[in-house]
């Protein structure tokens, strides 16, 4: 039999998106790429990269769908906005990062915002008027 298995497949999907999701923060930061698209690339990033979804993974079918479908259009958007040329950049610094260890630092830094907003949010139900 040749060809790929289709966990295997799956998980080079996962790669790459998270490759794509990666050189999409990376324009965000970079001030070559147009404003639009930095603040598209921001809000990808974000939700690609955020362990929190709209949608959460524990509810059969509907879980993934939105890892399915909202991050790889989102990710598609982003790249159309973006030159080719530094696209192509962008992209190949991405996949350079992918090959060394994922930094926890970050992850950490991703769970205290999430927190953070979520105590914001919190504060102001239990401050409001109408509580």
């Amino acid at each position: 039999m040749t060809g790929k298995s289709l966990s295997e497949r799956i998980g080079d999907f996962g790669h790459r998106l998270a490759v794509e999701a990666h050189a999409a923060w990376l324009a965000a930061r970079d001030p070559r790429v147009p404003w639009f698209a930095r603040i598209l690339a921001v809000a990808v990033a974000a939700y690609a990269l955020s362990p929190i979804d709209l949608i959460p993974d524990f509810i059969p079918v509907l879980g993934w769908l939105d890892d399915l479908v909202i991050v790889p259009l989102g990710l598609l958007a982003v790249r159309r906005s973006i030159p080719a040329p530094l696209w192509t950049e962008l992209h190949a610094a991405a996949e350079t990062a992918s090959e060394r260890p994922s930094s926890r630092a970050g992850m950490a830094f991703i769970l205290l915002l999430w927190a953070g907003l979520l105590y914001i949010v919190y504060w102001g139900v239990r401050t409001s008027p109408w509580h």
